[in-house]
């Protein structure tokens, strides 16, 4: 998976890019009636922020945060675009199916997110993740009984293509108890930008605001 990025200082950098890079791009694009999904591509060396993007449903069903995010990452010059091996990718929300898929395809071997499915569906009335991955991934084994079907996880967060994990079990990896703290409080204050963003979104959603997207 590459060269090991001390936990504290990666956690410093997804909140600080997600604050300063990905709100402020979410914010225009929410107010125009997109979801309000955003993702970056830090270098792993450096972690410095490569490149952030947020959803554009306005245009495209397609283009999700993270999809959206690759898209423009392959559109830089190829002599100085890293390779994503040498990148950490990062979902302000956890991946739906196609972005998982999209991750997959173009080589990144490992991200991190900050809010999880269920605060998706629970925070931002946003089911629609779940939904897919249990609607048309999740397949019962023969014999298999609806409460064990139910407890397994919706997707494998370490296989051969990636690892993935939240924002929050990697600030519980800091060591220091005081650095942890703060990285906690920090996740909470920059979690709390998101209200807004999700009550624009959803009285936007409630006025017909403009979208190509089929799940509003």
């Amino acid at each position: 998976m590459g060269p090991q990025v001390e936990a504290a200082a990666l956690a410093s950098a997804l909140l600080s890019t997600t604050e300063h890079a990905i709100i402020p791009l979410t914010a225009a694009q929410v107010a125009q009636g997109s979801k309000l999904f955003g993702a970056a591509i830090l270098d792993r060396s450096t972690l410095g922020t490569v490149l952030a993007e947020t959803n554009n449903e306005r245009e495209s069903p397609l283009l999700h945060g993270e999809i959206n995010c690759i898209q423009q990452f392959f559109r830089l010059p190829k002599d100085t675009r890293p390779d994503t091996k040498d990148c950490i990718f990062f979902a302000t929300h956890e991946p739906c199916s196609l972005c998982l898929s999209g991750i997959t395809w173009s080589g990144f071997n490992e991200f991190y997110y900050m809010f999880t499915y269920e605060d998706s569906r629970d925070l931002f009335a946003i089911p629609y993740d779940i939904d897919i991955l249990k609607s048309v991934y999740q397949v019962a084994t023969p014999g298999e009984s609806e409460a064990d079907l139910a407890a397994k996880p919706l997707y494998n967060r370490r296989n051969k293509f990636f690892t993935a994990r939240s924002l929050a079990e990697l600030i519980d990896e800091v060591d220091d108890e005081a650095t942890k703290a703060k990285l906690k409080g920090e996740l909470r204050r920059v979690k709390q930008m998101y209200d807004g963003l999700s009550a624009t979104y959803q009285e936007g959603k409630q006025s017909g605001a403009e979208s190509s997207s089929f799940f509003k």
